[in-house]
């Protein structure tokens, strides 16, 4: 029996990608159940723009806010998190334009007893623009020079193959993309969500991976599925990062599997 999911993105003063990611989401073969729009503090434009989509939309469009203090993705993830009733949850970024088959593959892909990582095409400055110009999704009509465009084939007969096989070894013990994740809500309440002592960017999501690890929940990885495409800006403030790194190495030398400050705040 198929999940029933929920696909949550997260989104800060950026209604102009996000007017393309709610684009290609109405575009899916296959709709979520319904759509929370994690909002860390924008300011009221984008709240029109989700108000106006939410008509567009025969499941529920959710908008969740909170004031703007600073980067704090893993709070208001953990609040989509609390939110939802559905089974699986699958998270992206509101900057990114979802393949059609997205969702499909990531609800059939799903699996008990594992979270899922998947990839993503970079897009490239020009791209962009191009996109935002025309207001458009059509990403193999204005594509350039994109990076790693092999992200973008879709295989669907490989997705199990790979599965555990793809960046499971080495260096990519730990390796996810926090922008295409998908996970049990039943396996997130176990490890309390993520971790609201990781304020700036960086780390929160491989930190959450490794406490679902600890907590022996497996990664399998999707690939050549589950495609997004990351409209192009400059990247985010560092100064924290390896503050994060720090905490992350701790999760795994502590075998760490609950939050000490998570979703259960918000039950």
């Amino acid at each position: 029996m198929k999940p029933s999911i929920s696909l949550q993105l997260s989104t800060y003063n950026w209604p102009q990608a996000l007017e393309l990611c709610l684009q290609s989401i109405l575009m899916q073969t296959v709709m979520p159940d319904e759509i929370i729009v994690c909002d860390d503090g924008s300011k009221n434009e984008t709240a029109v723009l989700i108000e106006t989509f939410a008509k567009k939309f025969q499941v529920p469009l959710i908008h969740i806010w909170q004031p703007d203090e600073g980067f704090q993705l893993a709070k208001i993830r953990n609040k989509g998190f609390a939110k939802t009733e559905k089974d699986y949850i699958v998270q992206i970024d509101g900057d990114l334009v979802l393949q059609k088959d997205f969702i499909k593959d990531h609800q059939r892909f799903a699996l008990p007893g594992f979270f899922t990582t998947g990839s993503r095409v970079l897009l490239s400055n020009d791209t962009t623009q191009a996109l935002f110009k025309e207001k458009s999704i059509d990403i193999k009509r204005y594509a350039g020079k994109e990076r790693n465009p092999l992200n973008g084939l879709h295989f669907p007969c490989l997705h199990n193959l790979l599965s555990t096989r793809y960046k499971q070894k080495g260096k990519y013990v730990y390796y996810v993309k926090g922008c295409n994740m998908a996970f049990w809500k039943k396996d997130l309440l176990h490890v309390n969500g993520y971790n609201e002592e990781f304020t700036g960017w960086g780390r929160e999501d491989s930190e959450l991976a490794i406490r679902l690890i600890n907590a022996g929940v497996k990664k399998r990885f999707l690939k050549f599925g589950g495609i997004c495409y990351h409209l192009w800006h400059k990247e985010a403030s560092r100064e924290m990062e390896q503050i994060n790194i720090n905490r992350m190495n701790r999760a795994i030398q502590e075998k760490t599997i609950e939050s000490p400050r998570g979703i259960s705040q918000y039950l």
